[in-house]
């Protein structure tokens, strides 16, 4: 009997990777392509006659080859590799026990800004545009457009991090109601545990004084507050040390009277720089901690 399998992208050590699951959220294989992991084949990788490479697809044993190629065939370009998977690696192993339900991997930035634009009616501006780029007036109509590509443009900043051995993990939902509530990007590598908090600010002056933040005319909001309290909760989760920062995303100017020493304030373009920080975190202890991270059961009672 053919049983629906379930397929699931996540973000796997800074290249793309499919799950595929069954209903209850047994893992029985993956999908990595060769392209994405290296931009050309590998050896697991298998090279079309039309030149494309479809990579690899490792099935676990029990699974049902046939119905695993039957799940992936959307997805997959070009020839594949199919075979037993190679032998795991502790992050592999946690990965394949955690129920896809409960793994925050897969969130993207402003996850669920997301959801609450889908859910305007279609007659309602809603500001749409291509991730990575500004609409011509973000701000018109709903602003939450414009927090969204604030999330989106630091998310990808924070993502290029994974090759210097940083883990990032983007809209960690936490208990209660109002800004506070979320963390916009954990950050867990050499240089220890950052939660980050995201500020639209494109082209607009930002004022800092302690706690209070002020963007343009709008009204001051207590962001280094709101900072503060996302990584005392995630440090209480972690049990590990966790840093606040407050990433301003492409403000005309910064204004900060006096700088908090609590607090990293960094604009976007200044989170490469995190690159050159080290000492805090191991290899082992960043995986061990994002593993730990991105399992939603952590942040329940924080």
């Amino acid at each position: 009997m053919t049983i629906r399998l379930r397929v699931t992208p996540v973000r796997f050590r800074g290249r793309d990777r499919l799950f595929v699951s069954r209903p209850d959220g047994t893992a029985v294989a993956w999908y990595d392509s060769a392209a994405d992991a290296d931009g050309s084949a590998d050896a697991t990788g298998v090279t079309g006659a039309d030149g494309s490479t479809g990579g690899r697809i490792s099935v676990l044993p029990g699974a049902a080859r046939e119905d695993v190629l039957a799940a992936l065939a959307p997805y997959i370009t070009g020839e594949v590799a199919v075979g037993p998977p190679p032998i795991p690696t502790p992050a592999d192993l946690d990965r394949l026990s955690l129920h896809p339900d409960d793994d925050l991997a897969p969130n993207r930035p402003g996850e669920a800004l997301h959801a609450e634009l889908d859910a305007l009616p279609a007659s309602e501006p809603r500001g749409w545009f291509r991730r990575g780029t500004w609409p011509a007036d973000p701000y018109h109509g709903d602003p939450r457009s414009g927090e969204l590509l604030a999330r989106q443009l630091l998310g990808d900043h924070l993502d290029r991090l994974e090759g210097a051995g940083w883990r990032v993990l983007h809209s960690i939902p936490l208990p209660g109601a109002g800004a506070g509530a979320r963390i916009d990007h954990l950050a867990i590598g050499p240089a220890g545990v950052l939660a980050v908090r995201t500020l639209a600010a494109r082209g607009r002056r930002v004022r800092i004084a302690d706690p209070m933040v002020r963007t343009g005319r709008a009204e001051p909001r207590p962001e280094l507050r709101w900072a503060r309290r996302a990584a005392e909760r995630a440090s209480f989760a972690l049990a590990t040390a966790v840093r606040p920062v407050l990433a301003v995303v492409e403000p005309s100017r910064r204004h900060t009277l006096p700088s908090p020493p609590d607090v990293r304030i960094l604009r976007d373009t200044e989170i490469p720089t995190l690159v050159s920080l080290g000492g805090v975190l191991k290899p082992a202890d960043i995986e061990a901690l994002y593993a730990t991270a991105r399992d939603r059961r952590t942040w329940l009672s924080v």
